[in-house]
């Protein structure tokens, strides 16, 4: 595929379709991917990655990978594929002296970006310009000139979401560059891990393990790299879970709890009183109303 002017589209960039029940395991482009109505269950390396509503998985060109969907109702996946050599561009586009760009205006990219594979929280720009590449799908929409131009905002954000990890990583302790790197990618792992299968009886050991760390200095980095601790992190997500159940379903506050991995009615209902200022069957009628 040629690439030496970067305007020329000749594959289809966008992945939009719906599924209870999907599997699939391959190996793909740079892509997005993103879901709304349920989560996908990706396996990338050996990262696991729940992706949902509010966050986007980043797979870099070459990835290896599975996705699976196991839900009761359809599941909406919209991904984005970049033509290969198109972020490189931009990057260099960005980063060489205007001079050199019309000397030289189609130089040859021969190194692809490596980013880290994680869930990422959508930027307002980046949310922005899926949406309307959704709303574009759904109507049938397929101007090239369009799509191209929602592909170069897209690069351009992931762009500036690459210098935000450059300056996360320089926070953790090590004196080289790479250990930081690899360090960074590795509780990233772990992290993924947790938000996975945060619904389950799972413990830091195995999250350490699934990053390839010790469990000390899974810890001690998790802790200096989110300012927060594994624990701290479950606790949340199963919360969280718990009032969008509250908010979208009549199931019982006990199914509830135990659906997101509490084994304590009474530590649910405390638990969920601090954060939210009232209790679960209360929270629910204030929702209801």
């Amino acid at each position: 595929m040629s690439h030496s002017n970067g305007s020329i589209l000749n594959f289809s960039p966008i992945l939009h379709e719906q599924s209870a029940e999907y599997y699939w395991k391959g190996t793909g482009g740079l892509s997005i991917k993103t879901f709304r109505g349920g989560r996908a269950l990706y396996q990338a390396g050996h990262g696991h990655f729940a992706v949902g509503e509010d966050r986007y998985l980043l797979l870099n060109q070459g990835q290896e990978y599975s996705i699976t969907i196991e839900s009761e109702k359809p599941v909406e996946s919209f991904c984005v594929f970049f033509p290969e050599g198109m972020v490189q561009e931009m990057r260099r586009s960005l980063m060489v002296p205007a001079d050199e760009l019309l000397v030289e205006p189609f130089h040859p990219v021969v190194r692809e970006i490596d980013f880290v594979v994680k869930t990422y929280e959508t930027s307002p720009e980046l949310s922005q310009v899926m949406q309307q590449m959704r709303i574009d799908s759904l109507h049938k929409l397929q101007d090239r000139t369009r799509v191209e131009e929602q592909l170069h905002a897209l690069a351009y954000g992931l762009l500036i979401e690459q210098q935000q990890v450059k300056r996360e990583i320089a926070q953790l302790h090590s004196i080289k560059s790479s250990t930081r790197q690899e360090l960074y990618r590795r509780v990233h792992v772990g992290y993924e891990y947790l938000c996975a299968y945060f619904n389950q009886s799972i413990s830091i050991s195995e999250a350490a393990e699934a990053a390839c760390l010790s469990t000390n200095h899974f810890l001690r980095s998790f802790k200096q790299l989110f300012g927060f601790t594994p624990h701290q992190l479950l606790k949340e997500k199963r919360l969280q879970e718990a009032g969008k159940l509250l908010q979208r379903t009549e199931l019982p506050v006990t199914e509830i709890c135990l659906e997101v991995g509490f084994q304590s009615l009474g530590s649910f209902s405390s638990l969920f009183t601090q954060k939210f200022g009232v209790s679960p069957s209360v929270y629910r009628g204030k929702c209801k109303r």
